[in-house]
């Protein structure tokens, strides 16, 4: 039964993914589609950026999460030292994870259940990633109260998964190649809660549209790069996120150095160009990592005999590999491929 309910999704999430939804509509739409096997009192799906495991997009189920909790939920998220995180648990060979399946001592002291889920009387939680090829393109966390979910809940939702996930790359690119820009760059300085000290007036403009997609929303993302900024040893953070157009903007947080044990973080805001998200495109297409390192040369301007100097690879292996990639994007020459994988640009070597 179980079995026949895993392929039955997986064929309506198939369809959803020829139907050229972005990321949110697609997982709006799936969302309904897990429903009727696993049911749960909150859900909440993001799109996760496959280079830095940041999350890209959220979307929730019928019941949202109290905005009060989200920055509670980012903080915990980017922290580095709470379970079951989405970039943990996209790093991992299965990635499903029931709570209650941690150590009692971790469950006992977990910041997610003590901070969010049990003030909002819910006490079991299931987290799934949605890899494919390697890459993971989103997540999602399941929550209720009392009857804990099942071995079977968790077989489906690892059955179901990588068909999320190739869904979701399949919606990446249609919001990618549907960016039409947005408002210069913008500061947002933050203190050490991680609240704004100091905002320009573009930052204010960002901030009105990604709060059309829900209220707090700006305040929730902000508050993520804060916190990954914070606990990064670089001291740098950077988050694309997509804004109620379905654009990408690029959020990039910086400690500052100061005498004082004030910790300052400095979050600058601009639209993502092509150059922002080509790796993710690449990815998108499901190309290799042979692939995509000959793309990027040659979306550089280098030509066939530079790029198999700087690769100490041969030409025709080049050539092979730009025929893979060109029918993975579906284009016919290197122009048609910058142009598609970098449509901010107007030129190429030959």
């Amino acid at each position: 039964m179980w079995e026949g309910r895993a392929r039955s999704a997986r064929r309506e999430i198939a369809a959803l993914a020829t139907s050229g939804l972005g990321v949110e509509a697609l997982h709006a739409a799936a969302i309904e589609v897990i429903a009727g096997v696993v049911t749960s009192e909150l859900t909440c799906w993001a799109s996760l950026d496959p280079g830095t495991l940041v999350i890209s997009s959220m979307t929730s189920g019928r019941e949202r999460i109290p905005p009060e909790y989200e920055p509670l939920l980012a903080q915990t998220e980017y922290a580095g030292d709470v379970p079951n995180s989405f970039a943990e648990l996209a790093r991992r060979a299965q990635g499903v994870a029931r709570m209650s399946d941690l150590p009692h001592r971790e469950v006992v002291g977990h910041r997610r259940l003590n901070e969010v889920w049990r003030p909002l009387g819910l006490d079991q939680e299931v987290r799934t990633t949605f890899l494919v090829d390697g890459d993971c393109w989103g997540a999602a966390g399941f929550v209720r109260a009392g009857t804990d979910f099942s071995d079977r809940e968790v077989e489906f939702l690892a059955a179901v998964a990588p068909a999320i996930g190739a869904a979701t790359r399949v919606a990446v690119r249609t919001d990618a190649h549907g960016y039409r820009g947005g408002v210069g760059p913008s500061i947002v300085v933050t203190g050490p809660n991680g609240d704004p000290r100091a905002v320009t007036a573009a930052a204010q403009i960002w901030q009105d549209e990604l709060d059309q997609i829900a209220p707090g929303r700006f305040a929730v993302l902000l508050q993520a790069v804060v916190t990954g900024t914070r606990v990064s040893e670089s001291g740098t953070f950077q988050a694309r996120v997509q804004t109620v157009s379905g654009g990408w903007v690029l959020l990039q947080g910086s400690r500052l150095i100061s005498d004082d044990d004030q910790s300052e973080v400095v979050v600058t805001i601009e639209p993502a160009s092509g150059q922002h998200l080509v790796n993710m495109l690449l990815a998108a297409y499901g190309l290799t990592a042979r692939e995509r390192e000959i793309c990027l040369e040659v979306i550089s301007g280098h030509t066939t005999t530079e790029i198999a100097d700087r690769l100490s690879i041969s030409p025709h292996t080049i050539q092979d590999h730009l025929k893979a990639a060109f029918a993975k994007v579906g284009v016919r020459s290197r122009g048609e491929l910058v142009a598609t994988l970098r449509p901010d640009d107007l030129t190429i070597g030959c």
